[in-house]
Parts: structure tokens; C-alpha cells; sequence
């Protein structure tokens, strides 16, 4: 089946408006802290705090991708156990302009899930049972599209970025409520004045850098998105892979008795952007020309409806190191 391509113009707006978003957003976060530095230290503070984001931008740590899939229990798929998924990773790689082939691996897990980790001169991609088996062959490209357009737009380290940030946010608040504890005799003796306004800042300073760290993860969701389409030329391949993994997560059970358990709202809470709202942004960038000369069709035949696989698909349950896979 054939992709009817994508609308130039409405990609542009799309790439520019996630582009302006994620900057605003990780300036927010690191101006935040800088706020918090000049409370706590003048300016001082805000030089340290400045090196230190300078030295986090060019030393942030990547995690090993083998690491990671070490901890979901995956096992990494040969060429030989999914030859039409490497012939895909290949095409998709070469026009996404990766120097490496993603290393592909498999999820023993019964939930439709595909993650990617580390950066684009080494990653891997990892894709569950359940995927495989619910999604047929141009949504499971639209998928890999989707993971490919992370590694290339380097997602993991940015959110790692924010992350840093995050985590320095909630320390220096923190710091400045025991600071605080620590002189409460003297406001009460009347030697020290309280800044209410500074006192209200380090209490919710590590909810709204929370905040805003989901919102950058809500951009670079959308962005991944809009990139995807422009590998495979082909938006309802990704909007219809959307909305079969929004219907077949959990039981039929559980979407009576728990609807929404697994998306938090409002949205605000959310890592990933509502469904509706990506498959609606899909559907504006639907055009009448395949004007990149990408279409989801011409690489269907690269993706196998099966795969070898190397063990038992079980249930997804809840891990001791806090994951659920």
C-alpha cells in the first residue's frame, strides 16, 4: 500500500516550531538553575553553575546501549534471525545519515514497545514480542522511522541534558531548604529577614524543572515524529501504528476498570504527547505529492511479518530496578 506522502510546507512549520520549543525549554531549565545559584550564592553561584552547564553540555555521560538492554532482558537479533529488519535498519539508517547501523534487538515482553538508546556513531533499537506481533509491516517501519529519527536528532542525550538539570534543580533546592532550616533561629530572633518570594522558589523550583523536562520530552516525541515521515514519506503508516498501540495496550480489562492508568493526565504529567494529538499533527502533513521521494511502499518489502525468535514472549511485569517490561 502506498503512502500519499507528506506536505512540504507544513513539515517545515512542524521542524522549526519543535526546534524553537526545545530550546526555549532547555534555556528555562538552565536559567532556572542559574536563578537558583544567584539566590543562594549572588553571582558567584551563577559563574559555577554556568561552568558546571558547560562541562555538563560537552561531558554528558551516554549509557552503554548494551547496558540498557541488559536490563530489560533483550537479546540482540543477527542478520540471520531478522534479515528483512536489518535490510530495513540499513535503508532507513543510509537516508537518515547515520555513520552506523543501529544494533537491533528483542523484547521477550507481551506490550507493544520500541525504544532506542546511545547516539548516532553507536545505538541500538529494541522492539518487544508484542510489537512484532501486532503491527504489520509498513507500521512496524514507521516504527524503526520513529526510533531512527531519535538517534539522529541525538534525543537520549539531550534528555539526558535536561535530566542533568533536573537533578541539580532538586539538589540546590534542597540545599536551600536546610539552609533555611539551619537559620530559622535567627528568624525568629529577628537578626535575618525572609525572602518569601526566594523561600517559594526552592520549594516548587523541582516541580516546574520537572514540568518543563516533560514538556521537552513531549516536543521530542513530536519531532521524532515529524522526522519519521520524512524517512518513510509516509504519515498514515506512523499515525496508524499510533493508534494500534493505544488500542491493543492492556487487557480489555483494564481499559474498563482503568482507563488512562498508563498515560497519566492532565497532560501536563505526560512523557509522550497524546495520541490524538500526534495522529492529528500526522494528518496535516498528508499532501497530494511524495515530494521527498520517500514512501513507506517501497520499503515494505524489507520488513518480514516474522521473525526468529530467540525465546518465549511472557507477560510484562514490574522489575525491582523500577521498569515494567
Amino acid at each position: 500500500m502506498r503512502g500519499t506522502g507528506i506536505d512540504s510546507d507544513a513539515w517545515q512549520q512542524h521542524a522549526w516550531l519543535n526546534r524553537l520549543q526545545s530550546v526555549a525549554l532547555l534555556g528555562f531549565m538552565g536559567g532556572f538553575l542559574a536563578l537558583l545559584g544567584w539566590l543562594l550564592w549572588g553571582g558567584a553561584g551563577v559563574i559555577t553553575l554556568l561552568v558546571v552547564g558547560v562541562l555538563g553540555v560537552f561531558l554528558n555521560p551516554s549509557t552503554s546501549p548494551r547496558w540498557v538492554m541488559k536490563m530489560y532482558g533483550a537479546s540482540r537479533l543477527g542478520r540471520d534471525q531478522a534479515p528483512g529488519l536489518w535490510s530495513a535498519l540499513e535503508v532507513l539508517s543510509q537516508r537518515a545519515g547515520l555513520p552506523r547501523i543501529p544494533d537491533l534487538y528483542y523484547v521477550p515482553s507481551g506490550m507493544l514497545n520500541a525504544f532506542a538508546v546511545g547516539h548516532p556513531a553507536g545505538s541500538a533499537i529494541a522492539l518487544t514480542d508484542g510489537l512484532l506481533q501486532n503491527l504489520d509491516d509498513r507500521e512496524l517501519l514507521a516504527v524503526l522511522a520513529h526510533e531512527m529519527s531519535h538517534i539522529r536528532n541525538n534525543d537520549l542525550w539531550v534528555m539526558g541534558l535536561a535530566d542533568v538539570f533536573s537533578r541539580a534543580t532538586s539538589f540546590l533546592s534542597l540545599f536551600g531548604q536546610l539552609l533555611l532550616l539551619v537559620n530559622l533561629p535567627l528568624v525568629w530572633a529577628g537578626s535575618a529577614a525572609i525572602n518569601w518570594f526566594a523561600i517559594a522558589l526552592l520549594i516548587f523550583a523541582p516541580n516546574l524543572s520537572a514540568l518543563a523536562q516533560l514538556a521537552l520530552s513531549r516536543t521530542r516525541e513530536y519531532d521524532a515524529d515529524l522526522n519519521a515521515v520524512r524517512l518513510t514519506g509516509d504519515p498514515q503508516g506512523l499515525a496508524r501504528a499510533l493508534l494500534k498501540i493505544e488500542k491493543v495496550q492492556g487487557g480489555w480489562l483494564e481499559r474498563i476498570l482503568l482507563p488512562g492508568r498508563r498515560v497519566p493526565e492532565p497532560s501536563l504529567l505526560r512523557t509522550h504527547p497524546r495520541t490524538e494529538d500526534r495522529v492529528r499533527r500526522l494528518a496535516e502533513l498528508a499532501g497530494q505529492h511524495e515530494v521527498l521521494g520517500l514512501h513507506g511502499s517501497d520499503m515494505s518489502q524489507h520488513v518480514p511479518r516474522h521473525v526468529v525468535r530467540p525465546r518465549v514472549a511472557r507477560r510484562p511485569r514490574w522489575h525491582i530496578d523500577g521498569l515494567w517490561h
